[in-house]
């Protein structure tokens, strides 16, 4: 799912290179910490956080296909 994630998310934004995912287990579920450069924040959420749901849909589906939880969560980082 990792691997996964970071294609997609490279993909949409401008500086690939400042992508980031952290892995988290948390009660039975992993949760995906997503860092991105700052002026790519608007593409990734897209409009009224579009995108970014279209994404965690993704992922929720293919966890659920291996039989797991798993939760996305966007980490804002101030430069």
């Amino acid at each position: 799912m990792q691997a996964y994630l970071e294609f997609v998310v490279k993909g949409l934004v401008d500086r690939p290179d400042a992508v980031r995912v952290a892995p988290v287990e948390r009660g039975g579920q992993t949760i995906y910490e997503l860092r991105v450069h700052p002026t790519d924040m608007g593409k990734l959420i897209g409009r009224q956080g579009a995108t970014i749901q279209a994404i965690r849909a993704l992922m929720a589906v293919g966890a659920s296909k291996q039989g797991k939880r798993c939760h996305l969560e966007i980490i804002e980082e101030r430069q």
